[in-house]
């Protein structure tokens, strides 16, 4: 049998190429080899306050990335997690044998806290047991592999966790999930400081390219993003700026390094700046007609199917959870 990877995204802020470089292109090279699940977060994003009608939008239309990106639905399983009602039954169980010392060392609850004003008496009961319904997310599936980067460790190492103190206690339940580190992807930075990574949740929409932005847009912030002192155009570490630019033109054109620092030998910032908004528009065109050729109801029926499916594979898990507390 093949092993089972599951990951997921949550439907707020827009996805750019960082994610699509670092994460969606990844994700499509592996349902060839593994028996992948592609869930759509929306229970998490609720974490912070969110405009219904658009945040129902928002999440329909990372769905269509999903499959713009090349998720095959005939290969991998996609849907929305609140149209499995296990993942928050699972949480509840996962949430009693849960400590708060373990959630309160969460540097990420830590974080977002500070982001919200630092005020702890009024910080969301959600922040802090984040963890444990993405914890609830991994297991329900029997889960072997996990893709996660260094922000995400602390997560996968509760649901190690979790998981073993559950199997020792009331008996084996749950396959005891490792970390899956992918092919290298890329680690694309802002456009508008190269010190930080590209992230949806930039207030600052200058430093990203957004997977959706129009042509206009994207020529406009790459115009604007930020170069190094210097005129050469070559991958250097001491110069973040112009490597990090020059990353995004290698990868989304296919040239070779080698090759891409030779054409623009001799060229300017503007020249380089030019080709690169050229690049990336005729890169994200065919995804983006790909996406808008996706109706509603076609996505609801594939969205449907593979709620189906995931709740065959969930409900089981949740039988036998509830069978070994006591609870049926």
């Amino acid at each position: 049998m093949r092993k089972r990877i599951f990951s997921g995204a949550q439907p707020t802020g827009e996805l750019h190429i960082g994610n699509y470089l670092g994460a969606l292109k990844n994700w499509v090279a592996l349902q060839n080899e593994y028996d992948c699940i592609y869930c759509i977060v929306n229970l998490h994003g609720i974490t912070l306050p969110q405009d219904p009608l658009t945040y129902r939008r928002k999440t329909l239309d990372l769905a269509k990335i999903y499959l713009a990106a090349g998720v095959d639905p005939a290969h991998s399983t996609v849907f929305i997690q609140s149209d499995v009602p296990e993942h928050a039954e699972l949480t509840w169980v996962l949430s009693c044998i849960s400590r708060m010392g373990e959630l309160e060392r969460m540097t990420q609850f830590k974080d977002k806290m500070q982001k919200g004003g630092g005020n702890r008496e009024r910080a969301g009961v959600g922040l802090f047991t984040y963890p444990v319904l993405m914890a609830a997310d991994i297991l329900l599936y029997q889960t072997d592999l996990v893709p996660i980067g260094q922000d995400q460790k602390q997560h996968l190492e509760l649901t190690r966790d979790l998981a073993e103190r559950f199997n020792r206690d009331f008996g084996e339940a749950f396959v005891i999930p490792e970390a899956f580190i992918p092919p290298v992807g890329a680690k694309i930075q802002s456009l508008a400081d190269p010190a930080k990574k590209m992230s949806k949740s930039d207030e600052n929409a200058a430093g990203s390219i957004f997977l959706l932005d129009k042509a206009d847009t994207i020529t406009k912030k790459i115009k604007r993003a930020v170069t190094d002192s210097g005129t050469d155009i070559s991958f250097d570490p001491a110069r973040p700026a112009i490597t990090n630019l020059l990353t995004i033109y290698h990868l989304l054109s296919g040239m070779p390094k080698d090759e891409c620092v030779e054409h623009f030998r001799g060229k300017g910032y503007g020249d380089f700046k030019g080709e690169l908004a050229e690049v990336v528009i005729e890169f994200l065109r065919p995804f983006q007609e790909r996406v808008e050729q996706y109706a509603d109801d076609d996505l609801g029926a594939i969205l449907k199917s593979g709620a189906e499916k995931a709740r065959g594979i969930a409900g089981e898990t949740l039988a036998a959870v509830y069978r070994k507390t006591g609870i049926k």
